[in-house]
């Protein structure tokens, strides 16, 4: 006798049980809990027993077919293609927009500096020239000429020695001098020789007295100690004195032999040349000769100065 096995009880499709295909434990695509799954998803079926909105989430999440995961994906490329077409071409007509906005407002734009101001040139006077008229030549505009005096400072007498000699004197008078005299000065003549000049030690009044006092006004030098005047010419150019028998410039120094021209017979005479003369003459200061402190003066011929004996410099 066999034995029956219990009837297997009907489970209609419709009445699927939820729990099992949630819990059961199963491998494969094509297990209950699968195939149920996807009907679930293609809207052919319902979870029973749930709430319409977490139903609806169940469904969103649920595992899909291979083919509708391609058609999604498809859908979602689309969709990003879409959206970034849509981006640029947004982000181009925005950009467009903002180049042509700067273009006109850099038109319009006027740059002003604060802290320049612009001047109007004006012409100085209807006769000056410009680039585009003709001029006339320097011939026609020159009003100078090269023919002429020349004058330093209003006369030329405000001239400085010291700037005008070329002399290594270190008397500046000495040196203008001695500029006039070029070519005619004693071979290795030294301008700065000892001139023995230590202070106007001779009587007042007497002839000697007045040539070292007329000499100082000058600015030329005398010694202090040349002696009686018939020695003044050995001892001026003992010292290095330029001496000799030619009147050349005012301030010479005349020294008279004993008896000459009047002098006195055993002291002879000495006296200052005032003004020597183109003819050779020469006019003299001197004193002690009409009287103890009197300056007077005479006038010699040319052929009465050349025998008289002159300290220069």
């Amino acid at each position: 006798m066999r034995h029956a096995a219990h009837k297997a009880a009907k489970v209609s499709n419709e009445r699927f049980s939820v729990a099992k295909a949630l819990f059961t434990s199963s491998r494969g695509s094509h297990t209950a809990k699968a195939v149920r799954m996807v009907q679930l998803a293609n809207g052919e079926g319902a979870v029973v027993g749930l709430e319409p909105a977490v139903a609806e989430k169940l469904n969103e999440v649920a595992p899909m077919s291979r083919r509708a995961m391609r058609e999604a994906a498809r859908v979602a490329g689309r969709r990003s293609a879409f959206m970034a077409s849509a981006s640029l071409a947004a982000l181009v007509g925005t950009a467009a927009t903002a180049m042509a906005v700067g273009q006109q407002n850099a038109s319009e734009m006027t740059f002003a500096d604060n802290a320049t101001t612009t001047t109007q040139m004006k012409r100085v006077s209807d006769n000056a020239a410009s680039r585009s008229e003709s001029r006339s030549g320097l011939d026609a505009l020159a009003s100078t000429s090269n023919s002429g005096d020349w004058q330093l400072g209003e006369t030329s007498s405000s001239m400085d020695a010291n700037l005008l000699s070329k002399s290594i004197a270190d008397n500046p008078n000495v040196a203008v001098l001695m500029d006039q005299d070029a070519g005619l000065l004693p071979s290795g003549f030294n301008p700065n020789h000892d001139t023995g000049d230590t202070g106007n030690d001779y009587p007042y009044g007497q002839c000697t007295w007045w040539a070292y006092t007329r000499r100082a006004q000058l600015g030329l030098p005398a010694g202090s100690h040349f002696g009686n005047a018939r020695s003044w010419g050995d001892s001026a150019r003992a010292l290095g004195y330029w001496v000799d028998n030619t009147a050349r410039h005012v301030g010479d120094i005349v020294v008279f032999a004993p008896g000459q021209q009047g002098a006195d017979s055993y002291y002879g005479h000495v006296a200052i040349v005032e003004e020597v003369n183109a003819d050779g003459s020469i006019k003299i200061s001197e004193s002690n000769v009409k009287g103890l402190g009197v300056i007077s003066d005479r006038t010699f011929t040319a052929q009465e100065a050349s025998q008289l004996t002159y300290i220069h410099y």
